[in-house]
């Protein structure tokens, strides 16, 4: 029924709104505005409600404007509190999210889609896994994939391991496109990046132009991301997962083959995106590249000479390298070539050793070197007069026995040596040895200690560790069989039968 229709009937705002299925406040609301222009009258606007937000909406405009958009309603909070806002936590919130939407749609970012060209990019980028650098780089057209670890991202790493990707590419494009790598900027003016001098010598000696991000604007290079997300899950999240489970650590050669594998198997695989094995485009795509140069930029720096010192070492960066006993005295070329040093015979050109980049002040040494493992360090006695020669003759024993009379500060030692001698010389020599070990057993190391253990001869106890098995000699008797002690009858006990 009309609600117009169903008030005239009955007269009454809640009747008429049981009747139609409403409410009363519906009915009256109704009502009130047909009358309205029945008689040619404006119903009166409708009166804005306020909020208890209302007094700290500018400074939520204000706060959200300056952090662009970024800001939470949890920080902003305690400030409207201290300004006077006494309402929820929800409602705030509902005014914080608001502002944000607001601000945003002021001030979003119009994007169209990238459009690569062959040949025209490649587009570099590193991230930090564990401990372990990783470089990634991409062709933007066939989205070919070159992933690499390092140590460092130092300029020098930087560029050689653009030069690595360039070769395996197989070309060189147009630009190489780098966010604002510390290591390649060399400064920034009206916000254009000015590369450093080395980085101009690389790409002009490669052919191509450097190219670099805005500021805070990872969007123009969302390739190389999406690249370097994947390449941490993939790749170096199970090497790491793989080296703690076996309670190792990620040794960088290793995890650089395991990422030639890696790049090998992504490289052939269908490429979600441009939905093409990425090795096939590449292939179209080289014939647009530029040929790369015949001789490689040398990189980093130059080879040294270092003369081999005593220790069969040489010294680089604060840092000691050992090299081959038979090399002492001979001068070297040492070079730097990928996080190792490389030592060269520069008159046969053969590697003498490589070694992984030490700390300054420390020393990377090889046992093949000196022959064999470093033996344990021995400082025993070294006779020199003819008494000493003569008690060290005895054998290891006498040497401990020196070794714990000068332990326990017997400074009368020397002139004990001979007393000792002439006790071997009256007991033997086999006594006094074995006195001289039951003296170093049991820490008795004076000249008298020695001779009481040779008066005491046999009768000296010899005590055994605790657990071993007590062997003694005991006397044998004579036995016979239990059979021996069986009763058996005689023969006048045998019965005669009836």
């Amino acid at each position: 029924m009309d609600i117009i229709s169903a008030y005239r009937e009955v007269g009454s705002y809640r009747a008429a709104a049981e009747l139609c299925g409403t409410t009363h406040k519906t009915v009256k609301r109704t009502v009130e505005k047909f009358e309205a222009d029945q008689s040619g009258e404006t119903a009166p606007p409708k009166a804005d409600r306020g909020h208890n937000y209302d007094a700290v909406t500018d400074l939520v405009t204000e706060r959200v404007a300056k952090s662009q958009g970024r800001i939470s309603a949890k920080r902003i909070l305690p400030i409207a509190r201290t300004a006077g806002y006494r309402g929820s936590d929800r409602n705030f919130r509902r005014l914080v999210a608001e502002e944000k939407k607001r601000w945003r749609t002021d001030h979003h970012r119009g994007r169209r889609p990238a459009v690569w060209a062959p040949g025209d990019y490649l587009i570099i980028d590193w991230a930090t896994v564990g401990g372990l650098h990783l470089f990634c780089a991409v062709m933007a057209y066939s989205r070919w994939r070159f992933a690499a670890f390092a140590t460092d991202e130092k300029a020098t790493t930087t560029m050689a391991l653009i030069a690595e990707a360039l070769a395996a590419v197989g070309g060189v494009p147009a630009k190489v496109l780098a966010d604002r790598m510390g290591c390649l900027k060399g400064g920034v003016v009206a916000n254009v990046v000015i590369p450093t001098p080395d980085y101009v010598r690389f790409a002009t000696h490669y052919g191509f132009a450097p190219d670099f991000c805005h500021a805070n604007d990872p969007q123009s290079k969302g390739v190389v991301e999406n690249l370097v997300g994947f390449a941490q899950r993939d790749l170096a999240v199970p090497l790491l997962t793989e080296a703690a489970v076996a309670g190792t650590t990620v040794d960088v050669h290793a995890a650089n083959a395991a990422a030639t594998v890696w790049c090998a198997e992504v490289n052939a695989r269908i490429h979600s995106e441009i939905c093409a094995i990425p090795n096939d485009k590449l292939d179209t795509e080289r014939k647009l590249l530029s040929p790369l140069p015949s001789l490689r930029l040398e990189i980093g720096p130059p080879p040294v000479t270092r003369k081999v010192d005593r220790l069969s070492c040489v010294r680089f960066a604060s840092a000691r390298y050992s090299v081959p006993n038979r090399f002492i005295g001979t001068t070297l070329t040492v070079a730097q070539t990928s996080g190792r040093l490389v030592i060269v015979d520069p008159d046969t050109g053969e590697v003498v050793a490589e070694h992984d980049l030490a700390q300054p002040g420390t020393a990377s040494v090889l046992d093949d070197h000196y022959g064999g493992a470093r033996p344990a360090p021995h400082r025993g006695p070294r006779p020199r007069t003819t008494v000493e020669h003569q008690f060290c003759a005895l054998g290891p024993t006498a040497d401990q026995f020196l070794i714990g009379a000068a332990a326990i500060g017997n400074t009368r030692l020397a002139s004990e040596l001979e007393i000792l001698l002439a006790l071997g010389a009256a007991h033997g020599t086999e006594a006094l040895t074995a006195a001289l070990t039951r003296a170093v057993a049991f820490r008795r190391f004076r000249a008298a200690d020695v001779r009481s253990i040779l008066a005491a001869g046999a009768g000296a106890p010899q005590p055994r560790p605790a657990g071993e098995a007590l062997i003694l000699d005991l006397p044998t008797a004579p036995t016979r069989s239990l059979d021996a002690y069986a009763i058996r009858p005689s023969a006048g006990d045998q019965q005669v039968p009836s």
